[in-house]
């Protein structure tokens, strides 16, 4: 019995596979809890052009991530930060404080695509990675200054 996965299963395939199944499982378990439909011929035409507009849409999506991505190499952040006289921040920067700075230069990138190679613990030059797209990465480097 040939079964539409509407979403991943660990020990099956991921969402939108088509996979052969036992006729109980399918018609018991999977099709039931809504796991996965029928692989009628009219689904499975469905289901192409669907991958196929999933596909123009995650295109796109890569080409802005790589327009971005070229505009963020020439940036460089300052954060300002209170810290003491060995230079040691109070407190911590973190994502947020640099997703703010980049949408103070015009990039909206959300805070949780951000990551740090090194913990900003003392005033100095750090680098964030910024995971645009899964294949789109940049790093952007930062300092932090006493205020």
């Amino acid at each position: 019995m040939e079964i539409i996965l509407k979403q991943d299963i660990k020990s099956l395939g991921e969402k939108d596979d088509i996979v052969n199944v036992k006729p109980g499982y399918g018609r018991n378990y999977l099709i039931p809890q809504g796991f996965g439909e029928l692989a009628t011929p009219s689904a499975k035409k469905v289901l192409a052009e669907n991958l196929k507009q999933a596909a123009f849409k995650q295109d796109k999506i890569k080409k802005d991530a790589e327009g971005i991505a070229e505009r963020l190499t020439e940036v460089k952040l300052t954060i300002g930060a209170k810290a003491g006289e060995t230079g040691k921040i109070f407190g911590a920067v973190n994502t947020i404080m640099i997703a703010e700075a980049l949408k103070q230069k015009g990039f909206d990138v959300d805070r949780r695509r951000i990551t740090f190679e090194t913990e900003p613990k003392f005033v100095g030059e750090y680098v964030a990675n910024l995971n645009l797209h899964k294949e789109v990465k940049v790093k952007v480097p930062f300092e932090v200054v006493a205020e």
